[in-house]
C-alpha cells in the first residue's frame, strides 16, 4: 500500500525574463567626426521581489565610446556610467510557498551597444540587454512511498526464514528524529 510524505524544500516558485533596449545621449567636449567603437563594461545588478509578481532589478554599467575628431585626424574616448532600474513580470509556478523568498537575477545577454551615431554634435547610443529573474521559496511537495514491509514481503517469501524483519523500530526512530516545525 502506498502512502505519502510531505517534504519541505527550496524550489523555484516563479520565473520570468525580458529584453530591454534603451537609448542614451552623451555630449563630448570635442566635436565628434566618426564613431569608431563602443564598449560596455563593469555590469553589476541585483534584484528584489516587488508587489504583484514583479521583480525589480537595479544595476549599472560603464560605456566607453571611441570616436574621431578634427576631421578624422585625432581620436577621443568618452565614458558614461548608466544606472538603471528595470521590472520583470514573474509568472508564479507555485503560490503555496511560505513568503520567505530569495530572488536570483541572471544576465542572459550582457549589455551591448547595438547602435551609435552622431546627432547634432552629440553621441546617441542604444544598449540592449536581456535579464532573467527567479523567485526561490520554501514549499512543500508530497512524495509517494511504498510501505517497506510490502517490499520485503515480495523478496522474502520463505516460511522457514530464521529471522523476521521488523521495521517498526526503524520507522519509530525516523519519526522521533524528524523536526516538523524546522522552518
Amino acid at each position: 500500500m502506498a502512502s505519502y510524505k510531505e517534504i519541505v524544500t527550496k524550489a523555484v516558485v516563479g520565473k520570468g525574463k525580458k529584453t530591454f533596449t534603451t537609448t542614451h545621449i552623451v555630449s563630448p567636449s570635442v566635436l565628434p567626426t566618426t564613431i569608431l567603437g563602443c564598449w560596455v563594461i563593469n555590469h553589476t545588478f541585483s534584484g528584489s521581489n516587488s508587489d504583484n509578481n514583479k521583480v525589480l532589478i537595479t544595476g549599472s554599467f560603464d560605456v566607453n565610446i571611441w570616436y574621431s575628431s578634427s576631421n578624422n585626424t585625432k581620436t577621443e574616448v568618452i565614458s558614461d556610467t548608466v544606472n538603471y532600474s528595470e521590472t520583470i513580470n514573474v509568472k508564479m509556478i507555485d503560490n503555496n510557498y511560505d513568503g520567505n523568498e530569495e530572488v536570483i537575477v541572471r544576465s542572459l545577454k550582457q549589455p551591448n551597444c547595438i547602435k551609435a551615431e552622431i546627432v547634432d554634435g552629440k553621441i546617441s547610443y542604444t544598449i540592449e540587454k536581456e535579464l532573467s529573474a527567479e523567485i526561490v521559496g520554501d514549499t512543500k511537495i508530497k512524495v509517494g512511498i511504498n510501505n517497506i514491509d510490502d517490499e520485503w514481503e515480495d523478496i522474502i517469501n520463505d516460511e522457514d526464514a530464521e529471522e523476521n524483519i521488523d521495521n517498526s523500530n526503524i520507522e519509530k526512530e525516523i519519526n522521533d528524529t524528524v523536526e516538523e516545525n524546522f522552518l
